[in-house]
C-alpha cells in the first residue's frame, strides 16, 4: 500500500552460527528500516523509550551502538547517567531520570535505567531494603504515567550465560579497547551471580505489566542479538513512510576561484611507530 512500510518480518536467519557476511547484509536492512522509522518519529512527534537492562557482559552497549550508528544522535539519543551526585541522592529516586524522558520527535534510550534501584544498587547494598520495596511498588504507576503521556516504551533484558560473560570479563582484560568496560563494581558484582538472579526475578514479578512489559533477548550470540533486538523493536514501533520527493543534487559551478597560496598544514600519514608503546617509552 503507497505510503505504508512494507511487513517486517524478523531477521528470518534460523539459530545457524552467523558469520560476519550474513550479519552485515541483514544489519544494513535494519538500519535502512530503523532510517524510515527516524523519519517517522520526527514526521508524527513520537516519544519513544528503550530501557536496556541486564548483568555485566550481557551486550547492552553494543546493542544500543548498532541501533544507533546510522541514525542522527539528535533524534537517537543515548542516556548512561553516572552515579547520583549528593544532591541527586537527596531527590526523588526517579527525578534525576525523568528529564531524559524524550520530547516529540526523540527516541531516549537507557543504558541502564531507574531499574538499577531494583539491581545494582539492591545486590551491592547501596540502598535499603525499605527503598528497594518502595521503588518495585511505585515502578507500575510511574511508567503508567509515562504510557499515557504517549511515551512507547519497551523494555529490554539481555540475558547470557554465567559461562559467557565469564568469558566477556575476561575478554575486558586482556583487550586494550575494551579494558574501560570493566569497572572495580564490575570485579565486585562477578561474585554475585545469584543476587542479581533473585533481584531479577523479584523486578519481573513487580514491574512486568500489561502497559510497559519486559522483553527478554538472549545475547550469548552478539550479533544474533543486535539484529533479534532491531527487529523487535521495528515491529513495536508502528511507522510508515515519510512521504518525501526523491533528492536530486543541483549543478554548480566549481573551478571559477583560484584560491591563495595559504600554508595548509596537513597531518603526515599515519605510521605505526608514531603512536603506541614505541612512543611512550620515548616520552619517559
Amino acid at each position: 500500500m503507497a505510503g505504508k512500510k512494507q511487513d517486517f518480518p524478523a531477521t528470518g536467519l534460523g539459530k545457524e552460527a552467523l558469520g560476519n557476511k550474513a550479519y552485515e547484509k541483514e544489519l544494513k536492512r535494519l538500519h535502512v528500516e530503523l532510517v524510515k522509522l527516524q523519519q517517522w518519529v520526527v514526521h508524527k512527534g513520537l516519544k519513544v523509550c528503550l530501557v536496556f537492562e541486564g548483568r555485566d557482559g550481557a551486550g547492552k552497549g553494543g546493542t544500543i551502538k548498532a541501533i544507533t550508528e546510522r541514525v542522527s544522535p539528535r533524534v537517537f539519543r543515548v542516556v548512561a547517567l553516572p552515579a547520583p551526585t549528593e544532591r541527586e541522592k537527596s531527590q526523588m529516586y526517579v527525578q534525576r531520570y525523568i528529564g531524559h524522558l524524550p520530547a516529540a520527535g526523540e527516541v531516549v534510550i537507557f543504558d541502564r535505567s531507574w531499574y538499577n534501584r531494583a539491581g545494582v544498587e539492591k545486590v551491592m547494598g547501596f540502598c535499603t531494603p525499605e527503598q528497594v520495596k518502595g521503588f518495585l511498588a511505585a515502578v507500575p504507576g510511574v511508567e503508567r504515567a509515562m504510557v499515557e503521556s504517549g511515551i512507547i516504551l519497551l523494555k529490554y533484558w539481555l540475558e547470557v550465560s554465567p559461562q559467557e560473560q565469564e568469558r566477556r570479563l575476561r575478554d575486558r582484560i586482556t583487550d586494550g579497547r575494551k579494558i574501560w568496560k570493566l569497572s572495580p563494581m564490575d570485579v565486585k558484582s562477578f561474585t554475585r551471580w545469584d543476587d542479581y538472579t533473585q533481584a531479577r526475578d523479584e523486578m519481573f514479578a513487580a514491574s512486568d505489566s500489561s502497559w510497559a512489559p519486559w522483553f527478554v533477548a538472549r545475547s550469548e550470540d552478539k550479533k544474533r542479538v543486535r539484529l533479534n533486538v532491531i527487529s523487535h523493536l521495528l515491529e513495536h514501533v508502528p511507522y510508515e513512510l515519510v512521504p518525501s520527493e526523491k533528492v536530486k543534487l543541483p549543478k554548480r559551478k566549481i573551478g571559477l576561484y583560484k584560491g591563495v597560496d595559504y600554508p595548509f598544514k596537513y597531518i603526515p600519514e599515519y605510521s605505526p611507530s608514531a603512536v603506541g608503546p614505541e612512543k611512550q617509552r620515548k616520552a619517559k
